[in-house]
């Protein structure tokens, strides 16, 4: 991936066009731990994983909290993330002062967006290694936007970023036309079977995950993880059938086995519940 040539400063251009230390800022944020966000017309959900590094150490915030109405997820280098988050917060801060009304999501975007860009443009800076998932609510409705290293920003229905994002994205791509008129509650539900297909066969458990929300007469806040077992456990339930539809048909199908004893059909039950969270 290193082109040792053109890749020792932000503003050497190669002869394909391509500015390489803006890649590998991109790149940073596939590295980092996963993180989602969904938007229906009155609500924007967030979620990411937490895991920390050793099992003496705990894991690094990934959601922060920019004003009532804007939130933040992040993936990549955390740092950045914690710097950015800051200066977002200082914009809302001083928009609110001067005009006494909370500042526009799509304003606040493009004003992260032009910081982003500055450091694509200057050879004593380098780009920010974060890709940040920016959810808000304000008079035009929900709105969810991703914030790129170089500079660009795009506003979604839903998406995932980070490492083992793909496996989240196919998920919402299946269930995205649904999203604008879903619940609260299904939004959140819909956030976390996103999360479990990025933990391929992992448990997923209210410890390695965060959840936050944000919308119409409820600010922006993070969910405790009680909440987000039970929430979970209630989706594990109702996820049986969605994951593996066409599985439980033909097990029943060899009734032969199931009458010579009850115990088949017990063990069968088991490997049932297992299944989708194997996947």
């Amino acid at each position: 991936m290193f082109r040792n040539q053109y890749d020792t400063d932000v503003t050497t251009w190669s002869p394909a066009g391509r500015l390489f230390q803006v890649e590998y800022a991109m790149e940073a944020v596939k590295q980092g731990s996963a993180a989602i966000g969904l938007r229906s017309k009155t609500h924007v959900v967030l979620a990411c994983v937490n895991k920390a590094n050793s099992e003496l150490s705990s894991h690094q915030k990934k959601i922060f909290k920019v004003d009532d109405h804007i939130g933040v997820a992040i993936a990549g280098l955390t740092a950045d993330g914690r710097v950015l988050s800051r200066y977002m917060r200082s914009e809302c801060i001083n928009y609110s002062f001067t005009y006494e009304s909370p500042l526009p999501v799509g304003r606040l975007v493009v004003q992260l967006a032009d910081k982003a860009q500055v450091c694509t443009q200057r050879s004593w800076k380098r780009p920010y290694g974060v890709g940040l998932l920016v959810a808000g609510l304000d008079e035009s409705g929900a709105h969810l936007y991703y914030n790129c290293p170089s500079g660009n920003y795009f506003e979604y229905q839903a998406f995932a970023i980070g490492s083992r994002s793909q496996a989240a994205k196919t998920y919402l791509e299946r269930r995205f036309a649904n999203f604008a008129d879903s619940s609260r509650d299904d939004l959140i539900k819909d956030a976390l079977i996103a999360v479990r297909e990025t933990l391929q066969g992992e448990t997923l458990k209210s410890s390695i995950c965060t959840v936050a929300v944000v919308g119409v007469g409820e600010a922006f806040h993070v969910l405790d993880q009680d909440t987000v077992q039970q929430l979970i456990d209630a989706f594990e339930i109702v996820g049986e059938p969605e994951g593996p539809a066409a599985e439980p048909e033909p097990e029943p199908e060899p009734d032969a086995a199931a009458e010579e004893g009850t115990t088949a059909d017990q063990g069968a039950a088991p490997d049932q519940g297992v299944a989708p969270m194997d996947i």
